[in-house]
C-alpha cells in the first residue's frame, strides 16, 4: 500500500511546502506512469518529479490527507500547478492568462472528489491573482477530466488546440464570471450608520461583523494618506478599530499604504457566483421531519437561531443583528425538525436583480444531513421566484468545506478581497 493509498481524512488543498516537494514529484510521476503517459525511461519523468522548480515558477498546489495510525499525519495525495503567462511551464497561455499543468491524483486517492477540490481551488488562486482566465491542454481520451472541465465551466477553444510530438491536444478556456460589484453587495447588509469621507462610504454597526463596520474604497482620493487619517479619525471616535476593504477597484496601492500604517490582512475573502437560469424547475425534495419556512422579516426565532452560533465567539447585541440583516429586502429561511426546534437558518437579499446568500447556520447536532444543502436550494429558488437572475455569497478562503459545498451548488469564483484591520 503507498503512502497516498493510506490517507483517509479529509481532503484539504494548500499552497505546497518545501517539505512537500520531493513527495510532490514522485506522486506526480506515478500518477502519469498509472495513467499511461509516462513510459520507461521517458525523460519527461525527471520535469514531473522536479517539484522544486515548479514551485519557484510557477504556483504549485497540493492535496493532502491525513493518514492512518501506522502513517504520517498527512500525505499529498495530488497536485497542480498554476502557470503564469511567459513562464517555461506556460504552453499556451496568453498574457493575463494562467495555464493548469500536471493535475495528477495518486491511484490510491481517486474516487474522493481530489481533481476537482484541486482545480476549483486554482480557479479561486487565478481570480486572487486578477487574472482574466484560465487555459488548459487536455487529450480527447481524457473523458473523466474532461466531464471535469466541463463542469466547472471550463469551454472548448478549437482554434487553440495544438499538438505535440504528433499528440492532438484540446485547449480548453475558463473565464470568471462577472461578480456583483462593491455596490451591490454593500445593499446586501447595510449598516446601521454609514458616514461619506472623500466618496468612501463608511459602515459603523457598532462592532456587529466586518461588513458593517468597514469602509469601502470607491473612489481614489487626491490624498490616499490624509483619506487613511480621516477614516481612522471617525473610527476612533466611535471606539471601533479601523477597518478597510481591498478588493478590485480600490486605488493602487492601498494594501502597501495600509501596511505601512499598521494595518494587518483580515479574512481573505472570496465572492462565487452562479446564474439562476439554469436552477431545476423542481424544488428541493425536503425530509419528512424537517420543515422549512419562508419569511419576509427575521423573527425572534430566526435570529436566535442563527445568533446561537454566530455570537459563540462574544456577546453580540440582538438590535444590531437585528438592524444590519433586516436593514435590506431579503427572504428569512428556516428549518425546523418535528419538534419544533430550529435546525438551520439562511438569509437571502435581493438587490438589483441579485440574491446574495448569507447567515446559513446549521444546529451542530443536525450537520452532516443535508440541510445547509436544502436551504441553499430553496433560497435560490426563492429569489429567482422573487425575480433574481444571479446569485453571490461570501466564502472566507480558510473555509474549505463551505468552498466545497457551494462548488457542487455551481457557484464559481469571481473575486477575492480582503479586510485590512489596524
Amino acid at each position: 500500500m503507498t503512502a497516498a493509498a493510506a490517507a483517509v481524512g479529509p481532503v484539504r488543498i494548500r499552497l505546497a511546502r518545501p517539505e512537500d516537494h520531493a513527495a510532490v514529484g514522485a506522486l506526480t510521476a506515478e500518477a502519469y506512469r498509472a495513467d499511461g503517459l509516462l513510459e520507461v525511461d521517458d525523460e519527461y519523468e525527471v520535469e514531473l518529479r522536479d517539484a522544486a522548480r515548479r514551485a519557484r515558477e510557477a504556483v504549485l498546489l497540493v492535496a493532502t490527507a491525513a493518514g492512518r495510525d501506522d502513517a504520517p499525519a498527512e500525505e499529498v495525495v495530488g497536485t497542480l500547478t498554476l502557470a503564469p503567462y511567459a513562464t517555461s511551464y506556460a504552453e499556451i497561455a496568453e498574457p493575463g492568462e494562467l495555464e493548469l499543468r500536471m493535475l495528477a491524483v495518486a491511484p490510491g486517492a481517486r474516487g474522493r472528489g481530489v481533481a476537482a477540490r484541486l482545480v476549483t481551488a486554482a480557479l479561486r488562486e487565478a481570480v486572487a491573482r486578477r487574472a482574466r482566465g484560465v487555459v488548459l491542454s487536455t487529450l480527447a481520451e481524457m473523458a473523466t477530466a474532461r466531464r471535469l472541465y466541463d463542469r466547472l465551466g471550463f469551454a472548448a477553444a478549437p482554434d487553440r488546440d495544438w499538438g505535440h510530438e504528433g499528440v492532438h491536444l484540446q485547449a480548453l478556456t475558463w473565464v470568471p464570471p462577472v461578480a456583483p460589484g462593491v455596490l451591490v453587495e454593500a445593499a446586501t447588509w447595510v449598516p446601521v450608520a454609514t458616514r461619506d469621507v472623500d466618496g468612501w462610504r463608511l459602515g459603523l454597526s457598532g462592532g456587529f461583523t466586518r461588513r458593517a463596520n468597514s469602509a469601502l474604497p470607491l473612489g481614489t482620493p487626491e490624498d490616499l494618506a490624509a483619506t487613511l487619517g480621516r477614516v481612522e479619525a471617525v473610527y476612533a471616535a466611535a471606539g471601533q478599530p479601523s477597518v478597510v476593504r481591498v478588493c478590485s477597484g480600490a486605488p493602487d496601492g492601498l494594501a502597501a499604504a495600509l501596511a505601512a500604517r499598521g494595518y494587518a490582512e483580515r479574512a481573505a475573502t472570496d465572492v462565487l457566483v452562479r446564474d439562476l437560469a439554469a436552477l431545476p424547475p423542481e424544488r428541493a425534495a425536503v425530509p419528512p421531519d424537517v420543515r422549512v419556512t419562508l419569511a419576509d422579516e427575521p423573527d425572534d426565532t430566526w435570529l436566535a437561531g442563527w445568533l446561537g452560533v454566530k455570537a459563540a465567539g462574544g456577546a453580540v447585541d440582538p438590535a444590531t443583528a437585528r438592524a444590519v440583516v433586516a436593514g435590506s429586502p431579503a427572504l428569512y429561511l428556516t428549518a425546523t425538525g418535528a419538534d419544533g426546534a430550529t435546525l438551520a437558518v439562511l438569509r437571502a437579499a435581493l438587490a438589483d436583480g441579485w440574491t446574495g446568500l448569507s447567515c446559513l447556520m446549521v444546529e451542530p447536532a443536525a450537520r452532516r444531513r443535508g440541510l445547509g444543502r436544502l436551504l441553499t436550494r430553496a433560497g435560490l429558488r426563492a429569489a429567482a421566484d422573487r425575480g433574481a437572475r444571479r446569485a453571490f455569497l461570501q466564502v472566507e478562503v480558510g473555509n474549505p468545506g463551505a468552498a466545497d459545498l457551494y462548488a457542487g451548488e455551481g457557484f464559481r469564483p469571481a473575486e477575492r478581497y480582503a479586510y485590512w484591520e489596524r
